[in-house]
This record gives C-alpha cells, structure tokens and sequence, in this order.
C-alpha cells in the first residue's frame, strides 16, 4: 500500500488554500505529501520551507490558456517534458495517489497520474465553472468533488478550522471589511474610498485589504480624510479580520466565498470582470439565488444601493450562512481517497 499522495495545483491563493487544507488532513493521519507546484506563481511562498511535507517540488511551468502561435507550442512542450519527469518521481516514491486543485501548476503532475500506470487521479474544482485543464482531466479521474456540483459525493468545502471557530451570528454593523484579495482590486479600492467618509460619519469601522500595488495610494487617502482604517495590502491575519467585521465588499473567488460562509460574514460580492468563464460571478450566483449574499457587478456598483443593503436584515442572512457549510469538508474527501488507497 502507497503511503506517499502527490498534491499538486496552485498558482493563485484560492488553489493554494485548498492544497495547504488537504497538506493538514493528510499530515495529521500520518500519510507522506508531496506537493507538486509551479516557480512561476506564489506556491513557492506557501510551500517552499513547509515541514509538513516530504518534499515540494517546484517545476518552471506556465499557463497555455490565451496563449497563441510559437508561445502556445512552447509552453504545450514543455508541459510534456515536466509530465516525463512527474513520471519518474512517481515511479521513485511509488506515488499512486494524486491529488489535483487546479490551476496551471497542475498540469504535469496530473497528466503524468493520467499516463502512470495503477495511479488514481481525483481532482477538487473550486469553482462553478470548470478550469479548462480539469474539463480535459476530469474524464480520467477517479473522483471529482466540487462544491457547487449537486452530484460530487462531498459538496463542503475545504475551510480551514479557524474560520469556524471564529463564526459569529452578525446583529448590527459596526465594521466593513473590504477585500479585494492578495492582488488587489481597484474597484473594490476606489468604491471603498468613496463611501468612507459616511461609514465613518455613521461610526463604522473599516478594513480594507488593498493589494501590493495599490497599497500606498490608498492608505494615503484615507489619512487625507482623517479615517483610521485598518488598511494593510496583504496579511496571514485574515480570519481574524474577518472575525472582526459584520458585513464585507469582495471579489467572489471560491476560497474567500466559502470562508465567510464558515465564518457566518454577510457580504456583497463583485466579482472579477475577468475571471475565465465568468465563474466568481457564477460562485456568488449560487448564494444569492439562496437569499445568503449580494451580488452586484463592478458598472452597478453605486453608494446608494451600498447603504440600502447595510440597512437590510444582516441577522436573518448571518443565521443561515451558519448551515451553508460544514467544517469537516476536506476530512470527508480525505476518508473516500483513502478508502480507496486501502483497497
């Protein structure tokens, strides 16, 4: 029996969240990860030093997707030429469980399962929209979950414990948090500029994660108009940020979706215009169509309906978010992967 799974994807915070969730379960039962990642990217930043792992591998990999002409062909070889070497890695550590999350760091790792011989492949997809290289290797898994699939055998989805533990039942908004996440977003950045001065008026605190690039500028601002925000650019402290607001303006990506579900954070979500197939606007969709959040694209974005919905009843939408989620989503996933392994 294989005691060593392979985990691997990344490249954006929201994959990298659900990795380092199944690194946690799988080190807590005893198993050996290895994690299979990308240089190009922040899986570096999460994983390079991590003690929980066996070994982490980064491989110079990059994204195919919008890609054309000579670059497509380029990066389409060289994804080949690292599934050679996830082979061997495989072959060396007797891997025979891998575990995708998605994103272009994935893709080596998970086309050498496909091509390894008696290796079982199962993929996590975030979103509600499937990322094109999880549409071409879905087909060859053994198991997808999804928590926006009414068919995946466990719709939970992997949040950390903390996020629970943190969860309160909103009454009254005294904080606003506004979360643009890791990179930033201007929109979210400049709409939150633009209603400051009357959240302060009213007495409402707020938290404003700007981004890296946007940081400076913003921060700026808010010392001209004589706020004391809690403004940062990027922090290892979020739940606990979370914890301390009573509604939140945010992108829509799973990770942060599902995290102020567990944490019972009323929010309004404006999803990234960008995003491959429209999926944070799709993520948000699935709650509100529940009454559980707001959702409003970036052009609808107004002060007006802002303050409409901070008067809206945040208690009754606080209470249900608490049964939109369990907190052992990653441990059920765990037990039917290793289930499987046993066999």
């Amino acid at each position: 029996m294989s005691r060593t799974v392979v985990i691997t994807g990344g490249g954006t915070g929201g994959h990298l969240k659900v990795a380092d969730a199944f690194i946690e379960e799988f080190y807590s039962r005893g198993i050996k990860v290895i994690f299979i990642g990308s240089s190009n990217g922040q899986d570096k930043a999460w994983f390079e030093n991590d003690r929980r792992l066996k070994e982490a591998i980064f491989l110079d990999t990059r994204g195919v997707v919008n890609k054309k002409g000579f670059s497509k062909i380029s990066s389409l070889f060289n994804i080949f030429s690292k599934t050679l070497a996830c082979l061997d890695l495989y072959k060396k550590h007797n891997v025979k469980t891998v575990i995708s999350v998605g994103g272009f760091s994935a893709a080596p790792a998970t086309f050498a399962s496909i091509l390894a011989f008696d290796c079982k492949l199962y993929i996590h997809e975030q979103n509600s929209r499937m990322g094109k290289l999880n549409q071409i290797t879905s087909k060859f898994a053994t198991q997808v979950f999804s928590s926006f699939d009414e068919n995946s055998l466990v719709k939970d989805y992997p949040v950390s414990q903390i996020f629970f533990d943190n969860a309160r039942i909103r009454d009254k908004i005294k904080t606003v948090a506004f979360f643009g996440g890791s990179q930033g977003a201007v929109c979210i950045n400049d709409f939150a500029l633009n209603v400051a001065f009357k959240l302060n008026k009213m007495g409402i605190n707020i938290i404003h994660q700007t981004g890296k690039n946007d940081f400076e500028r913003v921060k700026t601002q808010y010392e001209r108009l004589g706020i004391n925000a809690d403004v940062f650019d990027f922090s290892k402290e979020i739940p606990q940020k979370m914890a301390k607001a009573d509604f939140a303006v945010s992108r829509a990506g799973a990770s942060t979706l599902w995290e102020m579900c567990a944490n019972a954070l009323p929010a309004l979500f404006i999803p990234y215009k960008y995003a491959a197939a429209d999926h944070q606007y799709y993520n948000a969709k699935v709650l509100k169509d529940k009454g559980l959040c707001f959702l409003q694209r970036e052009d609808e974005l107004n002060e007006e309906s802002f303050f409409e919905i901070l008067n809206t009843d945040i208690h009754k939408i606080s209470k249900e978010l608490v049964h939109s989620i369990n907190p052992n989503g990653v441990a059920l996933i765990v037990n039917i992967i290793m289930d499987n392994i046993k066999k």
